[in-house]
């Protein structure tokens, strides 16, 4: 059996919009894109090298998929560092998109879930493997956890209140019982925080 992870750079109300750069989404006019840059937080990409050294596939909603195919996918692999080491991997693992208005998909290795997202993802989460991972992709997350199908949330949380832009748990989001499995305190101030649904080992 195969898990379901999501990861997130997240603010302490719980945006997720566009920490990577300014121009990653601007979607309803938001204006702080590129605050995880505001952060001298080297020991962050530490952190990533360590989780994606086990991500076995991506699952990704149609926007965050477009910002990581124009990307990931479009990077040199033989870049240094962590950019060239998510390149190479996130080019030769599978790829899995929720897409509504999607029809073809450039990026290698990567294949729409079709209608019933729900029952895709329980298909591929059945199978045996490792880690699914989640960036991004706040709809999909949403929906993935109207039926129970998100097994653990890694959350990097900045010191950071931005009053505005998109959440990962939004009003009406499911309820969800989570419990505590690991908490680190980075010295930028960032507190990672990892949750696994209640019960679990």
């Amino acid at each position: 059996m195969s898990t379901i992870v999501v990861q997130a750079f997240i603010t302490l109300d719980g945006v997720v919009q566009a920490g990577g750069g300014p121009d990653e989404d601007r979607d309803n006019g938001f204006e702080y894109g590129g605050w995880q840059t505001w952060y001298n937080a080297p020991e962050v990409g530490d952190l990533v090298r360590g989780w994606e050294d086990r991500t076995e596939a991506l699952l990704l909603g149609r926007r965050t998929y477009e910002i990581f195919a124009g990307s990931w996918g479009v990077w040199d692999e033989s870049a240094e560092g962590l950019q060239g080491e998510l390149t190479r991997r996130y080019n030769r693992i599978p790829k899995y998109v929720a897409s509504r208005t999607l029809n073809e998909l450039s990026w290698k290795n990567t294949q729409l879930l079709g209608p019933d997202v729900p029952a895709a993802v329980e298909k591929l989460r059945a199978e045996p493997g490792g880690e699914i991972r989640v960036w991004g992709s706040t709809q999909l997350i949403r929906t993935l956890a109207e039926h129970d199908l998100v097994d653990e949330y890694r959350l990097c949380v900045y010191p950071l209140v931005l009053g505005t832009g998109k959440q990962l748990f939004s009003n009406g989001f499911a309820l969800t019982k989570l419990s505590l499995a690991e908490t680190r305190a980075l010295p930028s101030g960032v507190l990672v925080n990892t949750y696994r649904r209640a019960g679990a080992g």
